[in-house]
């Protein structure tokens, strides 16, 4: 089967390779919108309260089309695209997703979640950076060179990641049972939370469904998801290797900015409706799960973890760390709204981060 989609990619031109990589990421997205959906329907029909659907399930939701095209290419093998589309989903995320909700409307800043999940989310890019880094192998992997030592995520470090993420969504949800009314994400209607995955009358008519049609929905989702990640990974190696790009960078724009298209969907529908806070905690929360759940299974199900050639050192991680640090500083300088001109700050960073991606290898 991947040596057929492989020889199939092979005889397109290059504008009908790019149609077929835009329309699998349109199903990528929409199998997404659907999981997120069918999700918060089946933990509405459990009795659990929307914040921590939102804090959990949705998060969870949103981050599935980049853990599955990640475990997915880090079981074939190819190990630069599942890092690289973990770290670019959060150089995505934190960088274009919240800036244009910033400049759509100036978005609320919950304490309760900027100041413990976003310190979480700092700290989970620091840790990647770290375990990652090539300790005791001689050279310097900031240099631009050739044979410039390679970094890497080792399984044991999956291993953890995905200890933390037990970890991780145990506090969400104790901290969202915990806290006081009115206090971080609102108690807002379930279809907002899916993030305008499905409107007000599918929603109540999924409601009143019995659970056996709501699981099988479910699973139909998450089969499109796995199906669409297996059509567009040899799409990626082969448009990469036209480009002369290394798949990691492609990885880190194209595919990245595609698996995040469910968190995009999410933060416009929030600011556009008033729920800017709910933007930043979706987005909070999947630069996490990005770390924790993407890269970490990845890392997790194979022997020698993911490599981390020269590339992340010289361009992915140092865009990643800026962008993280930038909404920081942004959230430190805000009152009780984040700033509504600091979306153009976020966009630039995000902007020179893709330019570098590209004139940097290129050149």
């Amino acid at each position: 089967m991947e040596q057929a989609l492989e020889a199939f990619y092979q005889s397109q031109s290059g504008f009908f390779l790019t149609v077929e990589i835009v329309a699998t990421l349109a199903l990528l997205a929409k199998g997404a919108d659907w999981l997120v959906g069918e999700a918060v329907v089946l933990s509405e029909r459990s009795g659990l309260p929307k914040v921590i659907i939102g804090a959990t399930i949705v998060s969870l939701g949103t981050t599935m089309p980049e853990a599955a095209v990640s475990v997915l290419a880090a079981l074939q093998g190819k190990y630069e695209l599942a890092l690289g589309n973990a770290v670019g989903s959060i150089i995505c995320d934190t960088g274009l997703i919240l800036g244009i909700a910033c400049l759509i409307a100036a978005p609320k800043l919950p304490r309760s979640i900027v100041n413990r999940q976003g310190w979480l989310q700092f700290g989970a890019g620091v840790l990647l950076v770290a375990i990652c880094w090539p300790w005791g192998v001689g050279g310097n992997p900031w240099q631009v060179k050739p044979d410039a030592p390679w970094g890497r995520l080792p399984q044991w470090g999956g291993f953890l990641f995905v200890g933390l993420l037990v970890g991780y969504l145990w506090l969400s949800v104790r901290w969202a049972r915990s806290a006081p009314a009115g206090e971080g994400l609102r108690e807002e209607p379930a279809e907002a939370l899916a993030g305008g995955a499905v409107s007000l009358e599918e929603w109540e008519k999924d409601a009143a469904a019995p659970m056996g049609l709501v699981v099988g929905k479910l699973l139909l989702a998450i089969m499109l998801v796995v199906g669409a990640s297996h059509l567009l990974i040899p799409a990626i190696e082969e448009a990469a290797m036209r480009m002369h790009v290394p798949s990691s960078i492609v990885a880190a724009t194209l595919v990245a900015l595609g698996t995040s298209l469910p968190e995009l969907v999410t933060a416009i529908t929030a600011s556009l409706k008033g729920h800017g806070d709910l933007a930043i905690g979706n987005v909070i929360g999947a630069d996490i799960l990005n770390v924790l759940f993407v890269a970490g299974v990845s890392a997790a199900v194979t022997s020698g973890g993911l490599p981390a050639p020269a590339s992340f050192f010289q361009i992915l991680f140092p865009a990643m760390l800026a962008v993280l640090i930038a909404f920081r500083i942004g959230v430190m300088l805000s009152k009780d709204r984040m700033k509504r001109s600091y979306g153009f700050v976020l966009l630039a960073v995000y902007a020179l981060a893709m330019i570098a991606s590209y004139t940097s290898l290129r050149g």
